[in-house]
């Protein structure tokens, strides 16, 4: 891992897992309303930080509630659009979400850790230049999709089971308030 400062300027862009980044993960199960989504402590304070030092900020999120049945893109949009407002009265700013409804059994092109939801966001905004990004995530498959796109990498390491691929992550910090002030801290 690298333990130098990321550099950062007026055209970098950051993309961010939702759950077990922004809000706290199910275990076993899925965030199926707001009445069950609930930020991370530091979460809005970071986002407010991010908000002064990315051009773009976007989520990308795999929900295969969506595809088992469990939620429906409605209810998906009405939990994303709370979350956005909720973010947004704190100052912070979340430029676009992007999800994958798809299964993990099914071979989808949009399911991280394939990149069809960078892509989709290079479409929508064609100023994104990947290796002037940023991803992070929570998860092996987040730190693939990063790599993937040639991003450099930051993992929240929530002290999860899953097994760590070190050659995946560029850095690593606790939280994601923890990265930002980090941040901040480093480019001024």
């Amino acid at each position: 891992m690298k333990t130098d400062n990321i550099t950062i300027n007026a055209q970098t862009s950051l993309f961010l897992d939702r759950d077990g980044v922004i809000n706290v993960r199910k275990i076993g199960g899925y965030i199926l309303s707001y009445e069950e989504f609930e930020f991370i402590s530091g979460v809005k304070e970071a986002l407010r930080i991010f908000n002064s030092l990315f051009a773009r900020i976007f989520v990308v999120t795999n929900q295969q509630g969506i595809g088992k049945g469990l939620m429906s893109e409605e209810d998906f949009s009405i939990l994303s659009e709370k979350m956005l407002q909720e973010i947004h009265s704190e100052g912070g700013r979340i430029d676009k979400i992007y999800h994958c409804p798809d299964l993990e059994t099914v071979s989808s092109p949009d399911r991280k850790p394939n990149v069809g939801m960078a892509f989709k966001a290079a479409k929508d905004y064609p100023e994104i230049v990947f290796s002037n990004s940023i991803m992070v995530g929570d998860a092996m498959g987040d730190m693939l999709f990063g790599k993937r796109c040639g991003m450099t990498t930051v993992f929240i390491d929530n002290k999860t089971e899953e097994e760590i691929d070190r050659d995946l992550i560029d850095y690593s910090f606790d939280s994601l308030i923890d990265f930002a002030n980090f941040l901040k801290d480093n480019n001024k």
